[in-house]
């Protein structure tokens, strides 16, 4: 090691907040940065080739780790860097790299792909295969380095991760890209168990990735399920007052199945089409209790909230809250708005038959 090598991270105590790193070229003499720059991005990534000239090599590598995940954000000139790694078989310690591209541009090759990107870009890289990545202006990145062995997704499902961009506005982006940004931005703060934990979330969004490039349903990632239940809840809420909405509209919104969609709605004990229904009657009930709505008719109020049918309305609506809506708003009339019982979730568990089976080819519509 030379006397102007990258100085390795002190090891932490149990228990300790997750340590990080800073490499920086700038205090570095300008005959020794390239070798010093080579140095820290093999230790963090790979043994790499880099070739950038003397009087460009400029930049700043902050490091620190979260469980077996290394997070790691860059700032650099403009650079070329390649890996060659004997032709063998992977070995224990062989890394994948997700990278996100914050500025500049990069073009990744790898695996007979070329990858183009853009800000807010992300790509996966193998460092077990052969790898050309070209910078030609300044850039910023921010990346997870993890064993490869980790995600269990075989060779075939990391064959289809590499080299593929996910862009900023596709569903699986607005997925990766918040949580890739947080997670190296705030690795430092984690204490290790959480750092663990937030990593087995990265894993698992790997698995999300790889079904979608396989084309299969990510139904095995409950990240997947996690970050988008609550945000078709709020999709729903957002369109309650459309009598249209089913479960094939927000299943398309999603870029999900139908049948993924009503496999997300299984843990929460009821259907689609019911959850729709159980959050019209909320809105309806609430808004019927309100004195400033005393001039709207009933048929009024059901149909702003999406039911079509006045005498449909009337009917789940006694079915779960056990009167009218009529006997509703004359109870609220006369009552304190202080002592009416909140609004509780509508039961239908045995006052409403089950919903009808849904042919193949037939819509599920009965929400309205």
């Amino acid at each position: 090691m030379s006397p102007h090598s990258p100085a390795p991270a002190p090891a932490p105590a149990p228990g300790d907040r997750l340590p990080g790193t800073l490499y920086a070229t700038d205090a570095i003499p300008l005959h020794l940065r390239r070798a010093y720059w080579r140095e820290a991005l093999s230790r963090t990534f790979a043994e790499l080739d880099v070739t950038v000239a003397d009087d460009q090599c400029a930049g700043s590598l902050r490091t620190s780790r979260l469980g077996h995940v290394r997070v790691a954000t860059v700032d650099s000139g403009p650079m070329r860097v390649r890996r060659t790694p004997a032709p063998a078989a992977p070995g224990p310690d062989e890394h994948l790299v997700v990278t996100l591209l914050v500025r500049g541009a990069a073009r990744i090759e790898q695996d007979e792909r070329t990858a183009e990107l853009g800000p807010g870009d992300i790509v996966v890289c193998d460092m077990a295969r052969p790898l050309r990545a070209d910078f030609p202006t300044p850039f910023r990145t921010k990346s997870l380095v993890f064993p490869r062995r980790l995600p269990d997704l075989g060779e075939a499902g990391l064959r289809r991760l590499i080299a593929r961009p996910v862009h900023p506005g596709t569903p699986l982006g607005t997925l990766l890209l918040p949580l890739l940004t947080t997670l190296v931005d705030t690795a430092e703060t984690y204490p290790r168990a959480l750092g663990d934990a937030q990593a087995r979330h990265v894993l698992d969004l790997l698995g999300v990735m790889a079904a979608d490039r396989l084309g299969h349903e990510p139904a095995g990632t409950p990240e997947a399920a996690r970050v988008l239940l609550p945000r078709i809840r709020a999709f729903i809420d957002d369109h309650l007052a459309d009598p249209d909405l089913s479960p094939d509209v927000i299943a398309r919104a999603h870029h999900i199945s139908v049948r993924y969609l009503h496999r997300l709605f299984q843990a929460e004990d009821v259907t689609v089409s019911r959850w729709i229904q159980r959050r019209r009657l909320q809105r309806c009930r609430r808004e019927l209790a309100r004195r400033q709505a005393a001039g709207h008719t009933i048929a009024a109020v059901a149909h702003r909230w999406g039911f079509t049918s006045a005498a449909h309305f009337s009917r789940v609506f006694r079915a779960a809250y056990g009167m009218t809506p009529a006997e509703w708003r004359d109870t609220a009339a006369h009552t304190p708005p202080t002592a009416l019982p909140q609004t509780p979730t509508p039961s239908y568990r045995h006052i409403l038959p089950p919903p009808r089976p849904v042919l193949t080819g037939e819509t599920d519509r009965t929400a309205a």
